[in-house]
């Protein structure tokens, strides 16, 4: 096997994160990758993308899996770092597989209604056949056909319930539905909640007997049901509407994960922290500033407002982004940073990672 991972490294993550989960791990978790290391295998003809959506349909799963292959061929795990994948599609991606056009871009991917219906008309159903729907499953079968449990295989990015709302009433629409329509919000919120969970069943049915646990578009290891959750579109609304038509269905989701976790996206989304952390089931919080903001080692206060609710905190960034970090609170308890370098930074990154026996 090309990839430099094995069964005994295996138990070593799935202890240190099960320790993590429950706050018997005296130290943070440290999942860093490094990218760009040799490979012992023939690089495929097939090039690739981070989006799964770009290639063509008709490019057999099993050839864009071989891809993934070479690409972590290239790949060392270090300190709590564990071969991934997951079906990139696009952020929201459950939008697709309820009708929307899925439409790629230079570097990324978006949705987009066929047609825009006024919400009291708008019903959003299960389609067994849906196109896009068909091929996640396939990309997801064939990762854990060539891996057998040696790769971690995340569900996609399925996307906050309102976030895949405003898909299907884009722009202002839903900013004025929330006020002129509160209740059709609500009933289809909670239409997208079922079906949500359905396609969330579908993929974990797929992955449960082969993989070792769960993960997402983030790769925090659990070995009990995670996610990490999310709604971008609250960023344009006020608390009091944050508490009417996001919590609630966020709540329930969260009842149902073991382990789940919020994308906290953005100043504009600060507002609704305390609110978040609230929720008793919500286990911890993915704290990203956004364009323009300083970076993730600069938001001490953000920090101890989720530790001081009983959460875990995940960064981005880099090893002195964790250590900014680990100073400004006292300790690195609860935290978790995820990263990648090239490989040549490799001796530097293990005499930092035995810094918090995390070698």
């Amino acid at each position: 096997m090309s990839i430099a991972f094995d069964r005994e490294r295996w138990l070593r993550v799935r202890e240190n994160y099960a320790r993590w989960w429950t706050g018997e791990l005296n130290r943070p978790l440290v999942h860093i990758v490094l990218t760009d290391a040799p490979s012992d295998r023939a690089e495929p003809a097939l090039p690739g993308y981070g989006f799964a959506s770009f290639y063509d349909l008709t490019v057999p799963a099993a050839d864009i899996v071989d891809r993934w292959d070479y690409d972590l061929s290239r790949c060392r795990f270090l300190g709590d770092a564990f071969p991934s994948v997951w079906p990139n599609f696009g952020p929201g991606v459950a939008a697709a597989f309820l009708g929307a056009r899925l439409v790629n871009g230079k570097d990324t991917s978006w949705f987009q209604p066929s047609k825009i219906v006024e919400l009291d008309q708008l019903r959003l159903t299960y389609d067994p056949a849906n196109p896009w729907l068909a091929r996640v499953r396939e990309l997801t079968q064939a990762a854990l056909d060539r891996w057998q449990g040696l790769v971690q295989v995340g569900i996609t990015d399925l996307g906050g319930t309102l976030d895949i709302l405003s898909t299907f009433r884009p722009g202002e629409l839903l900013l004025l539905d929330l006020v002129d329509r509160p209740a059709d919000v609500k009933r289809v919120t909670w239409d997208i909640h079922r079906l949500w969970w359905r396609f969330y069943e579908e993929f974990e049915a797929l992955l449960r007997p082969v993989n070792p646990g769960y993960t997402a578009w983030a790769p925090i290891f659990s070995a009990e049901r995670y996610y990490m959750l999310q709604c971008d579109f609250c960023y344009m609304i006020g608390p009091d509407m944050f508490e009417e038509f996001v919590k609630p269905e966020l709540t329930a989701s969260c009842d149902r994960l073991t382990h789940a976790f919020y994308h906290l996206d953005g100043v504009g989304q600060l507002p609704h922290l305390d609110a978040l952390l609230r929720i008793g089931s919500l286990k911890g919080v993915q704290w990203v500033p956004g364009a323009g903001q300083p970076d993730c080692a600069h938001w001490p206060q953000v920090y101890r407002r989720i530790r001081e609710a009983g959460k875990l905190v995940q960064l981005f960034g880099s090893l002195e982004t964790l250590a900014a970090v680990v100073s400004q609170l006292g300790s690195g308890e609860g935290l978790i940073l995820i990263a990648s370098a090239p490989a040549g930074q490799a001796s530097a990154i293990r005499e930092f990672l035995e810094r918090f026996g995390a070698a």
